[in-house]
């Protein structure tokens, strides 16, 4: 029996469920800011964004791997850097409910100037950076890493953008910098799936599954440079693509 999810009618439902509930959850968590601070309220509501779109579309999310990682990192001890791969919009929001720990994105500071999703981020503590010219962008990059060092984890996507193709893109090396600046280990995951339930360029979700495998963190003092960095963690990255997939 067809699941009326994968019809055109579902796919018009359960796509204007999903746009209708990102309004709700930003003013939820403006709400509860009053109640729990800004940090709280958002990783309190927040996640329950992406929880509603894995219930309501049919959208399981399973996270494979962090019960590797070293006490200090699962505990918060230890800030890091998480890097994954992009292949979807739907990355972020499905990231924020999965990991077990509070961990907010960089992004240019643009994003902070956008109707909803701006209010979140900047409740959120979500570290913006002035790409607008090389001495901002390096001040920028200055001030996130002081951040991390005290205490935030971040998620960054190398790539810079979401896939148009499902495969990976080249990597843009400040992620890179960032965590040689900040000096914290950068814990390297896989999120597969995005790309079938909602592409690029796509407004319909589609029933489906995500996959987030952590690896092992990879520590940037161990590597002779930026670029030697870079290619270690792509490699790690593409490994687990490769071993989600086959999951």
């Amino acid at each position: 029996m067809t699941n009326w999810r994968d019809t055109g009618i579902g796919g018009v439902v359960t796509t204007i469920w999903a746009f209708a509930t990102v309004p709700l959850t930003v003013i939820g968590i403006i709400l509860a800011v009053p109640f729990l601070g800004r940090r709280r309220a958002f990783f309190t509501v927040g996640p329950l964004f992406a929880r509603g779109i894995a219930w309501f579309c049919q959208v399981p999310i399973t996270l494979q791997g962090w019960e590797r990682l070293p006490e200090p990192i699962r505990e918060g001890r230890q800030p890091v850097i998480f890097m994954s791969n992009h292949e979807s919009a739907l990355d972020p929001p499905v990231l924020i409910a999965a990991l077990p720990l509070p961990a907010v994105y960089i992004a240019k500071k643009e994003v902070k100037y956008l109707p909803f999703v701006g209010w979140a981020a900047w409740i959120a503590g979500v570290i913006f950076i002035d790409r607008g010219d090389r001495d901002r962008a390096i001040r920028s990059i200055q001030d996130a890493a002081r951040q991390i060092h005290g205490g935030k984890n971040v998620v960054i996507f190398p790539e810079g953008t979401r896939s148009r193709t499902g495969e990976m893109l080249p990597f843009k090396k400040g992620g890179f910098a960032l965590a040689l600046e900040a000096d914290v280990p950068i814990v390297p995951m896989a999120t597969v799936g995005g790309f079938l339930v909602l592409p690029s360029g796509s407004v319909r979700f589609r029933p489906g599954r995500y996959t987030i495998l952590i690896g092992d963190p990879v520590h940037p003092s161990d590597h002779q440079d930026r670029d030697a960095l870079l290619r270690e963690v792509r490699t790690r990255i593409e490994h687990l693509v490769t071993e989600a997939k086959a999951l």
